[in-house]
């Protein structure tokens, strides 16, 4: 956290092109590489056997609450600091207010990196520690584990297309960028609501179970964007539709990691686990936005967003199968 912190104070000063495809090559060591697996591994040991489901809801509902809290103080610096008419502000006049917003959130991330190292302990026996090279091999052959993989590829993209609410609101309800950079944070703060409400019972009525029913959940939102239908003369059908997929999206990210102790993965693997079953779920990073932008450029306005939504209809058809796969595979183990 502390280094990734760094990265935003050299982004401050808007570098080129060049070094900013480095930076965040940087900031891919600093938080996959170094952040991300030690993160979920403390969190599968601090929920034990029985408690996978809240925990790690609870951990991607706090992350929902930090990440919409500081969309919202981003918006509030920014529109402080443009003084003139969003529409008529300059680059140099944008640019200077943006700054700021990266200062702040660069330090908030330092201090968090601080607070952490100084307070979260986190027990783990040394037999818990590293798994050994065997292990690791029976580890690759693991059906449950590619499984995993695929329902969190089919979950995020719908969490990719968090990314393009913002842009939706703009070019299509016709919203004015500081009220269409509004949605994006607002939308933010429903990750905590759910991602709690569905700790608190999700471990009673089975994590897996949660997971299939947040996917029929991102199913009908995406049908709804893809029919067309959603446009500026129903506001308030955008809302209800955004909420649903939202709603669909962060059921299941505040999940997929919980599911770990029902593919019968150890604790002293589960950090490999974890990194493995992130390559595949998380390669939508490398190809999804991309893939978007070239879709909102080539088919502009409405169309291209609806082409968007198809493909998260599909993958929340894929995560369904996916999903009853793996509860098979359970049943059998």
């Amino acid at each position: 956290m502390i280094l990734t912190s760094f990265g935003g104070f050299i982004m401050m000063t808007y570098p080129s092109y060049l070094v900013m495809q480095l930076l965040f090559a940087y900031w891919g060591f600093t938080t996959v590489f170094l952040f991300w697996a030690p993160m979920i591994k403390a969190t599968k040991i601090i929920g034990g056997q029985k408690k996978q489901g809240k925990t790690f809801s609870f951990l991607d509902g706090g992350r929902g609450i930090v990440a919409s809290s500081i969309g919202v103080i981003g918006v509030i610096i920014f529109s402080i600091l443009i003084t003139t008419d969003i529409t008529t502000a300059n680059i140099l006049e944008k640019q200077n207010a943006f700054k700021y917003v990266i200062a702040v959130s660069s330090i908030l991330v330092f201090i968090c990196g601080i607070i952490v190292y100084s307070f979260l302990k986190v027990e783990v026996s040394d037999d818990e520690k590293i798994g050994d090279f065997k292990n690791m091999k029976k580890l690759l052959k693991s059906k449950s584990i590619f499984l995993i993989s695929f329902i969190i590829l089919c979950a995020y993209m719908g969490y990719k297309i968090t990314d393009i609410y913002s842009l939706y609101a703009s070019e299509v309800m016709m919203y004015d960028q500081i009220d269409a950079a509004k949605i994006g944070a607002y939308q933010q703060y429903l990750r905590p609501i759910v991602c709690i409400s569905v700790g608190l019972f999700s471990d009673k009525t089975g994590n897996i179970n949660n997971i299939f029913y947040g996917f029929i959940i991102m199913l009908i939102g995406s049908i709804l964007f893809a029919s067309g239908i959603i446009n500026s003369s129903v506001n308030s059908l955008f809302i209800i539709s955004l909420i649903i997929v939202a709603v669909g999206t962060y059921a299941i990210r505040g999940l997929y990691f919980s599911i770990l102790n029902d593919g019968d993965i150890p604790i002293a693997l589960s950090g490999t686990a974890i990194g493995m079953v992130s390559i595949i779920g998380y390669s939508p990073d490398i190809f999804a936005t991309p893939l978007y932008g070239y879709l909102l450029d080539t088919y502009p306005g409405i169309k291209g967003h609806q082409f968007i939504f198809m493909i998260l209809a599909v993958s929340s058809i894929a995560g369904l199968i996916t999903t009853l796969k793996f509860k098979k595979l359970v049943k059998q183990v």
